[in-house]
């Protein structure tokens, strides 16, 4: 379900479905770099302005789903325009910083990004740009990134499957919601 939450800056509606806190698990795998399954935690939140903030933060699993390490954090703020065009600013652990400009697709949730410009300090690794796609599928968020280095054509690198985290809030607000009327077996309900 797509909350809309009414304090929302207007501009920000068409990315109403990236609001909250995520979580799950994904894929990396670059030449290079090590092959590694990883858990991810996500938030997209907003303070009322024409931006939503972002931030991720990556760590290596073991064979058992355990946390090793950490693998890479970032964060930055997005933007859409009114002819769904999005915009996002993306810094990275690793001493990267990204521009990135993309689109919102006509009548579904979903953001095709690609990276418009790259500035990198020196202890950051080889990085030329990259491409993303995010999309709202049954409730959840996927994405996968793609990236190229002047060794490495663009290519896929990493891809989660997301999960929306319930607080105990998101349930206290939507108990409130519930009807009065609601019967007590709960059997009713369906009928």
């Amino acid at each position: 379900m797509i909350e809309i939450p009414s304090d929302l800056h207007k501009d920000l509606v068409p990315l109403a479905f990236l609001l909250g806190s995520w979580a799950g698990a994904g894929v990396h795998d670059f030449p290079g770099a090590e092959k590694c399954n990883f858990g991810q935690e996500v938030t997209f939140t907003h303070d009322g302005r024409d931006f939503l903030e972002y931030h991720s933060r990556t760590w290596v699993l073991d064979q058992d789903g355990n946390k090793v390490r950490p693998l890479e954090t970032e964060s930055g703020f997005w933007r859409v325009d009114a002819g769904r065009k999005v915009e996002v600013v993306m810094t990275r652990d690793d001493g990267v910083v990204e521009v990135w400009y993309g689109e919102l697709a006509k009548q579904k949730p979903q953001i095709d990004l690609v990276t418009d410009a790259v500035a990198r300090t020196a202890a950051s690794g080889p990085y030329t740009g990259g491409k993303r796609l995010y999309g709202y599928v049954n409730s959840d968020l996927m994405w996968v990134g793609e990236k190229a280095t002047p060794e490495v054509e663009l290519r896929p690198y990493m891809s989660a499957h997301l999960k929306k985290v319930v607080t105990p809030e998101d349930v206290e607000r939507w108990a409130k919601a519930l009807p009065d009327d609601m019967p007590d077996d709960g059997i009713a309900f369906f009928k």
